[in-house]
């Protein structure tokens, strides 16, 4: 036999050097079905694929090995590919079991699956939208020919109505998210067709596999797979899951208790490891309420396996998310059929101690959102926001247990509250805390009375913990002392109004206004919301508790804090102080109020004119808090107050009047209908004492456009009258001449269109005032060049009106 070497068509150097193989010659040509080409049979090449025994797994046959080898006389160069061979035999023979067990056929099924999903996916959801667009276009087509045959030549863009109309409805169902899902899903998804469920299970169970074959490597891919769970079968699980919830509830036990090293060790990894299992407690929360009687066989090892995971987990803010869907899965079972898990002995003191009070109790980044946005922390701790925080799902927790075991929780929780106590009595300044948690357990599981007015507690005596806990708290000197503690007792003092007595609340009226001035605006802003709800307080036959002689000698003091609680930084638009502010507990005792100020300073200041400064220096700051906090229900009174002193004022007045002037000529500024009788009287008072101010600028304009609005309309349009006759009595002939034109045109448009006696009136004064200012020539001058006046048809309406 000889041996041959045949000339291949691609170059030597790009081939891998290797020691040549040789075949003898003849060459056969066996490629085992495969078809050859001419050159390979013109040539005499050998070629032999087959697969090797020792790569075939006990199941499937997941490698093949290829021997190839094809050589040329003469040329250096020679190809072999058995040493590539050879090293992946060593490779795969060296690998670790579980990389030979993989299936790694299973595992290309997925991918072509998968992509295959993906392409079905982009046809699906380009035909559909064109499919609809071509039908909607069709009916709306043939709908208008049915109605009006004239429409046939006419050019309307069908397709793009019915593209409107698509994306119309496309936009209806956002408010209804979780019902149009679970529609789709039912529509599209019927419990007989398991395909997609399949397919969702075999993606988990690949995953878990390389999950066991590099620990934490598919952590990402199984979150999305737990949390897709959640959200498609929410509140609507298929019997398939029914039938497979052995295969998943091992899986979801497996994730709440492995931990992974690699992963955990950065805080990103955590974070990833703490969302997966998050995901499954959700999930098997969501198979209790659904479920509950085919998941009592899982119970005892998941709520196991959740106690031990929340005894782990870290106080850390980071891993808030986890705690309280942890939390939320054991109030779950607390209130459904299982709730006889909690029967045993010492079960609910442990979950006090270990569970509730470590997750109530604050924590540094309670007291840092407390400094730095003190608006968030408001809306958490007292309107009820935080409902997924740690510190209230741990309450609900215990609410949960006392649903079915009230006695044992009314037992254990006093004991708590005392131990907290006696800790911060044992060292006030270092265990502060925990007072704050035991007065923080009391608030949170108060429970509504009957109409949802007033709260009361099952767990301890208000008066009695009032007396001993909250009192001392709000009576000591230092309203900057511990400030969070100070928010609490303001809190429950503002909670359980309906149950301190009168005399006793009335002894801290004064408490409560010094914490007006606390620098903390949480303390400043729980003060005014518990001073708002005890003004509010009625008692039987809808009487005030609260009344005027109890309130009237505080009065000072309290407005004096109140203002200057707006001071403070951040407090300046303090929702919290303004809605205090805005109580119309008494509207007439607000409008004697400001009435008494009025006469308080025109009296005094026409006397003296020395004390006009004093009462300026005093009241200015306060209407001008009125006017950029916008407080409607004083907005007027604030005007004609000052009004009241730019009238009392030399014509030379301060600069900060001309600043309120200037939101004088703000159109919006007279949008209100009941600000514009104020309005109206101040800007009177500015064109009256500084009429040269007017004429600069262009303000003139500005209070020509002003008469303008208020003329046009019949409601307003003797308040125009006033601005136009103080304009014509102030100002000088030659300043408004550029604008009598229009004054003219705006008055006979006006009696053209809706002419009453009211206008004729304002209008024959306007008039008069006119001629006497200007003379006659002027008025009859001034009305012939207008383009609206008409002599016969002005007149004949005026006349009409009158008669």
């Amino acid at each position: 036999m000889t041996t041959t070497t045949l000339s291949t068509p691609f170059h030597s150097h790009l081939l891998l050097s290797a020691p040549s193989t040789h075949l003898q010659t003849p060459s056969i040509v066996a490629l085992h079905g495969f078809k050859v080409s001419p050159y390979y049979k013109a040539h005499n090449v050998s070629w032999s694929a087959k697969p090797n025994g020792i790569f075939q797994s006990h199941k499937r046959n997941i490698y093949c090995a290829i021997n190839m080898a094809a050589w040329q006389s003469g040329d250096p160069e020679k190809l072999n590919l058995d040493l590539l061979v050879n090293k992946a035999r060593k490779l795969w023979e060296n690998s670790p079991q579980p990389v030979k067990t993989f299936p790694w056929n299973r595992a290309l099924e997925n991918f072509i699956q998968l992509v295959l999903n993906l392409f079905l996916a982009v046809v699906k959801y380009l035909s559909v939208p064109l499919l609809v667009v071509s039908s909607l276009s069709e009916m709306s087509y043939q709908t208008t020919l049915e109605l009006s045959p004239l429409l046939q030549n006419a050019e309307v863009p069908w397709h793009l109505i019915a593209i409107a109309i698509v994306f119309a409805l496309l936009k209806l169902p956002a408010a209804f998210p979780n019902q149009i899902k679970a529609n789709f899903f039912r529509r599209f998804l019927p419990d007989k067709d398991h395909s997609f469920l399949d397919r969702h299970k075999d993606t988990l169970s690949f995953h878990v596999e390389i999950d066991n074959l590099v620990k934490g490597a598919s952590v990402p891919a199984l979150v999305s797979l737990t949390c897709s769970f959640l959200h498609i079968f929410n509140k609507n699980l298929p019997e398939f899951f029914e039938d497979h919830m052995k295969e998943w509830m091992g899986e979801f036990k497996k994730y709440l208790t492995t931990i992974y090293p690699a992963l955990e060790s950065s805080s990103d990894g955590l974070g990833v490891v703490d969302e997966l299992k998050a995901a499954v407690c959700e999930n098997i929360s969501l198979y209790m309420e659904v479920n509950n009687e085919e998941f009592q066989g899982y119970l005892n090892d998941f709520a196991l396996a959740v106690w031990t995971l929340l005894g782990n987990v870290s106080q850390s803010s980071a891993c808030d998310r986890l705690a309280v869907t942890a939390i939320k899965f054991l109030t779950t079972v607390s209130t459904s059929v299982h709730y006889t898990l909690f029967s045993g002995e010492g079960v609910i003191p442990q979950i006090c101690q270990s569970i509730v009070i470590p997750n109530v109790r604050l924590r540094d980044e309670d007291e840092e959102l407390f400094e730095m946005n003190y608006g968030e922390f408001i809306r958490r701790d007292m309107e009820g926001s935080d409902i997924d925080t740690k510190r209230r799902i741990a309450c609900e927790l215990l609410k949960g247990i006392a649903t079915n075991y009230k006695q044992k929780v009314t037992e254990i929780v006093p004991v708590l509250i005392q131990t907290l106590l006696s800790s911060f009595a044992a060292n006030p300044v270092g265990n502060w805390k925990d007072k704050d948690c035991a007065i923080y357990l009391v608030v949170s599981l108060a429970t509504k009375k009957a109409g949802g007015a007033s709260f009361s507690s099952d767990f301890v005596d208000v008066q009695s913990f009032f007396t001993p806990v909250i009192v001392p708290e709000l009576q000591g000197q230092d309203v900057n002392a511990f400030p969070m503690l100070k928010a609490g007792a303001l809190i429950f003092f503002t909670m359980f109004w309906s149950q301190i007595p009168k005399p006793l609340a009335f002894q801290l009226f004064p408490d409560l206004f010094r914490f007006l001035g606390a620098e903390s605006n949480v303390v400043h802003s729980y003060a005014a919301s518990c001073l708002e709800k005890l003004f509010l307080v009625k008692d039987e036959g809808e009487r005030a508790r609260y009344d005027s002689a109890d309130i009237t000698p505080y009065l000072p003091v309290l407005m004096t804090n109140l203002f200057n609680a707006m001071k403070f930084p951040e407090s300046k638009e303090n929702q919290y102080l303004m809605k205090f502010a805005k109580i119309q507990k008494n509207p007439i005792f607000n409008h004697y109020l400001f009435e008494s100020v009025a006469v308080l300073v025109r009296r005094a200041c026409q006397r003296d004119p020395s004390l006009i400064s004093p009462f300026e220096a005093s009241i200015l700051p306060s209407l001008q808090m009125i006017l950029q906090n916008d407080v409607t229900e004083f907005l007027p009174y604030a005007f004609q107050l000052l009004a009241q002193l730019v009238e009392l004022n030399q014509p030379s007045i301060a600069p900060n009047y001309m600043e309120i002037f200037k939101l004088l000529l703000i159109p919006e500024s007279w949008k209100r209908s009941s600000n514009v009788p104020a309005l109206v009287r101040l800007l009177q008072a500015f064109l009256q004492k500084v009429p040269h101010e007017i004429s600069q600028e262009g303000r003139l304009a500005r209070v020509i456009g002003i008469f303008n609005m208020l003329v046009s309309s019949p409601s307003s349009d003797e308040h125009g009258f006033y601005v136009l006759n103080t304009v014509i009595d102030n100002l000088e002939y030659g300043v408004i001449d550029p604008y009598v034109t229009h004054i003219w045109n705006a008055l006979f448009v006006r009696v053209q269109n809706n002419c009453t006696v009211k206008f004729v009136k304002s209008l024959v004064i306007f008039m008069s005032l006119f001629l006497v200012k200007h003379g006659p020539a002027a008025l009859v001058d001034t009305m012939n060049t207008t383009s609206a006046y008409d002599n016969q048809n002005n007149c004949g309406a005026v006349l009409d009106t009158k008669s």
